[in-house]
């Protein structure tokens, strides 16, 4: 039986990470002619996708969809409820991928909102390799579950939580780690430089090498820790190397940190 999918569909905030679920949207058969999209200060791209797939921008107008997806900034909630409030009908189903802003903080200034789902989508999602951890209020159907779970997984894998609370720190890991993920490139670029390649190749080398790495991640059904340990002969180069990032104070410290800074600092912005 195929997934559900709205018939309207308002997206509030169209930016990078709004505008790559969108086509994902469009990929797995929602109609542009049933989505509005709202931003003042939506992008030459978004507009020139909007014209191509007869959506609406910014209408005079709006009126309530069957799903309104929630995708400002977190900082923006309280300036923009008021105009959202507008398009929540008795039967909307509100999903929010507002960093920080739980269920009731979002009940609290959107009280139209019968039934709210949290997600966190991340980066991904522009190139359909997406991760999305959710969590259902509890006015959320079962067709209405079903139904952002169709919409999620167009742009990736979806991870439901029993645990609202679990939602931090999916940002601090999923949401915000492929910047780690960059950086780790930048970081083995210049480690390449450091040890005399050209910057240049040493980029191209680490980029490489991350790509697939992570491809090989996608295929295997084996742990990471079997993966590592398949590339490392004992006393080899590898394992010198690995000595160092798996010291006390090697690579696991230091990103535990990196996670539970993040966690915090979503935490900060609930409210």
């Amino acid at each position: 039986m195929a997934s559900p999918l709205p018939e309207t569909l308002t997206l509030v905030g169209a930016g990078k990470m709004g505008g790559a679920m969108l086509e994902g949207w469009l990929s797995i058969g929602v109609e542009g002619a049933g989505i509005a999209l709202i931003d003042p200060h939506i992008s030459d791209e978004m507009q020139a996708l909007a014209a191509t797939h007869g959506m609406s921008v910014n209408p005079a107008a709006p009126k309530p969809a069957e799903v309104v997806v929630l995708a400002t900034k977190p900082q923006m909630l309280d300036t923009a409820a008021p105009a959202v409030q507008a398009l929540i009908g008795p039967r909307t189903l509100l999903i929010s991928i507002l960093a920080g802003k739980t269920l009731g903080d979002l009940t609290a200034r959107l009280p139209n909102a019968n039934a709210i789902v949290r997600a966190m989508p991340n980066l991904p999602a522009s190139v359909r390799r997406g991760v999305t951890a959710a969590a259902a209020g509890a006015g959320v159907s079962e067709a209405q579950r079903q139904l952002a779970d169709a919409l999620l997984a167009g742009v990736g894998k979806v991870e439901w939580l029993g645990d609202e609370g679990l939602i931090d720190a999916v940002t601090a890991v999923s949401g915000s780690g492929p910047a780690y993920v960059f950086n780790m490139v930048e970081c083995l670029a210049a480690a390449g430089t450091a040890a005399g390649l050209p910057a240049d190749l040493a980029e191209r080398l680490a980029r490489a090498t991350i790509e697939g790495a992570g491809e090989m991640l996608f295929q295997s059904p084996l742990p990471p820790a079997t993966l590592r340990q398949n590339v490392t002969s004992p006393g080899g180069t590898t394992a010198a190397a690995l000595e160092v990032l798996m010291a006390d104070n090697g690579l696991a410290p230091l990103m535990r940190r990196a996670v539970a800074a993040a966690k915090r600092r979503a935490e900060e912005l609930s409210g």
